[in-house]
This record gives C-alpha cells, structure tokens and sequence, in this order.
C-alpha cells in the first residue's frame, strides 16, 4: 500500500516536475521538436497535473489549497505553449 502524500506535498512536487520539464536541455539534434524531447516534457506535465487532479475532491482541501491547484493547471499549460511551442 502507497504512503498517503500531504496536498501541500503534492503541489510542491508539481511544481518540482514543472520546473523539471522547463530546465530539460534541448537537444542539439532534431531542436524542440525531437519526439523523444518532446514525450519527456509533455510526460512531465502530464505527472504534474496528475499529482494534484484529485486534491480538489477531498474534504479537506481548502479554499486556498484549490486555488493552488489551479494554478498548477495553468502553469502546465502554460509550460506546454513556452516550451514546445
């Protein structure tokens, strides 16, 4: 059985892999648009909005700590159009 991970724990993680997927280097050959470059950013993003999907669902989630979440989804999107597009 998987250890239970706070929210606030969680959103500092989706930030984390947020920032991972910005700092990822882009590779000298095939650029931005390398499919394997582009599976590990797009992957990243993915694990982001994932670690925080279902905070908003739990009773004890605060106003505060839904927001936060959203901000995690825009900063993925956000993330997404930066640096793939």
């Amino acid at each position: 059985m998987s250890r239970f991970i706070p929210a606030v724990e969680r959103i500092q993680r989706a930030r984390a892999l947020i920032q991972k997927a910005r700092d990822l280097p882009v590779p000298a050959e095939g650029g931005k648009y390398d499919f394997s470059y582009v599976a590990q950013v797009k992957a990243f993003l993915q694990d982001a909005r994932d670690m925080v999907k279902f905070i908003p669902k739990t009773p004890s989630a605060t106003a505060e700590i839904k927001e936060q979440v959203n901000q995690i989804f825009q900063e993925a999107d956000r993330g997404d159009r930066e640096i793939l597009h």
